[in-house]
C-alpha cells in the first residue's frame, strides 16, 4: 500500500494498493463513508452488519476482480473527522467479518470532511490510475444519521460543501475518471432532510437517498443497494458514462 494526498491537502490522506500491484487493465473504485457518531448508537449493531454485508455481496459480483475498495467511518473524535478501516485494495484481500470492527459510536458529525475525505480519494487515486493507462470509475457511498454538527459556523469540519463540489468539478473537467457517481444515504433523518439535501446541492454530489427509519429490513435493503449498485457502476464502465441502473430509493 502507499499513501496519497487529497485535494492537495497534506492532512487528508488515504492508502491504496500500488499500482504496480494491479492485475487488471479497469477497476471500479468504491468509496464507503459510516457514520460512528453517538446518534447511531441506537443501530450500531445492525449499521455495522449491513456494511459487512455489502462487502461480502460485492465479493460475489462477477465483476469483483476489478473492485478496489475503501472504508472509512466518521466521527468528531477522530483526526480531520474520519479514520479510515483500509485504503484502496481488490476484494480478495478484504474479509468484512474480521477486517471490520464493531462500530464505537461517540463523538459529532463532521460530515462535510467524511465527504471530503471518500470523494476526495477516489478523485485522487482515479486520476493516477488514469495516468498510468487503466481505464476507471468510481462510486461513493456516504451514510450518516445526520448533518453537520455543530452546524456552521462553529462545525468541526475543516473543509466546506464548495470545496467538495471543486473537487468533483475538477475531476469532470480534468477527466480524470470516466465517471463517478456519489451518493449521500441519510438513515433515521426525518428531521434533518432538507438540511441534508440542501447539502447534497451545495456539495454537488448526485442523489440524496433517505432510507427511513433504521429498523433491520431497511439497513438490509442498504446492504442490498450498495452491492448492487456498484455492480452496475462497474458494469458500466468502458461506455463512457455512468450507470443509469442505480435506484433513488431504497
Amino acid at each position: 500500500m502507499e499513501i496519497g494526498k487529497i485535494g492537495n491537502m497534506q492532512s487528508f490522506q488515504f492508502s491504496s494498493t500500488r499500482i504496480d500491484q494491479l492485475g487488471a487493465t479497469e477497476y471500479t473504485l468504491v468509496a464507503i463513508a459510516v457514520d460512528e457518531t453517538g446518534s447511531v448508537a441506537g443501530f450500531a449493531d445492525d449499521l455495522h452488519k449491513a456494511l459487512v454485508t455489502a462487502v461480502e455481496a460485492c465479493k460475489k459480483s462477477p465483476r469483483s476482480d476489478n473492485l478496489l475498495v475503501r472504508v472509512i467511518k466518521f466521527s468528531t473524535r477522530f483526526p480531520n473527522g474520519v479514520e479510515e478501516i483500509h485504503g484502496f485494495k481488490s476484494l480478495a484481500e478484504i474479509d468484512p467479518k474480521s477486517d471490520y470492527p464493531m462500530l464505537d459510536p461517540g463523538g459529532q458529525t463532521p460530515l462535510y470532511d467524511a465527504s471530503f475525505s471518500a470523494i476526495g480519494a477516489i478523485i485522487a487515486y482515479g486520476e493516477e490510475l488514469t495516468k498510468n493507462d487503466f481505464l476507471t470509475n468510481g462510486i461513493v457511498y456516504i451514510i450518516t444519521d445526520g448533518v453537520e454538527y455543530p452546524p456552521p459556523p462553529n462545525n468541526p469540519s475543516t473543509v466546506t460543501p464548495g470545496m467538495i463540489k471543486r473537487e468533483i468539478d475538477r475531476s469532470v473537467s480534468g477527466e480524470l475518471l470516466e465517471s463517478c457517481i456519489t451518493i449521500l444515504i441519510g438513515i433515521n433523518t426525518a428531521s434533518c432532510a432538507n438540511e441534508l439535501s440542501a447539502f447534497k446541492n451545495a456539495a454537488g454530489i448526485d442523489q440524496y437517498i433517505d432510507v427511513g427509519e433504521a429498523t433491520k429490513g431497511k439497513l438490509a435493503k442498504l446492504a442490498a443497494f450498495v452491492s448492487q449498485s456498484t455492480s452496475s457502476q462497474s458494469q458500466a464502465i468502458g461506455t463512457g458514462g455512468a450507470s443509469r441502473q442505480i435506484s433513488a430509493t431504497i
